[in-house]
């Protein structure tokens, strides 16, 4: 079945950096990305790539986070920079084959501190 691992969450101060990874298995994923949910809200797009490599991003991370892909190890990151408050919140890897469901991961939370 698929799966999705994510990795390297943690607390960091405002202007810091993270680096989140996410190891998926069980399938090849057209789209892989990454989503987040902070406390009251819903859960919104960050940065998404397919397995050609195009990329789209939300507005409010749009030059500060980058997000890559590694297709022979079914491997999504998303390198943060220049972290915000407003940046906290619980990071989901997303992932999705041509034809078929979406598959979430568990979540890994990102505090970045003022």
């Amino acid at each position: 079945q698929v799966q999705a691992v994510e990795s390297g969450g943690g607390l960091v101060q405002a202007g810091g950096s993270l680096r989140l990874s996410c190891v998926a298995s069980g399938s090849i994923f057209s789209i892989m990305g990454w989503y987040r949910q902070a406390p009251g809200k819903e859960r919104e797009p960050v940065a998404t790539i397919t397995s050609g490599g195009s990329t789209n991003y939300a507005d409010s991370v749009k030059g500060r986070f980058t997000i890559s892909r590694d297709n022979a190890k079914n491997t999504v990151s998303l390198q943060m920079n220049s972290l915000k408050p407003e940046d906290t919140a619980v990071y989901y890897c997303y992932v999705k084959a041509l034809f078929g469901p979406g598959y979430w991961g568990q979540g890994t939370q990102v505090t970045v501190s003022s």
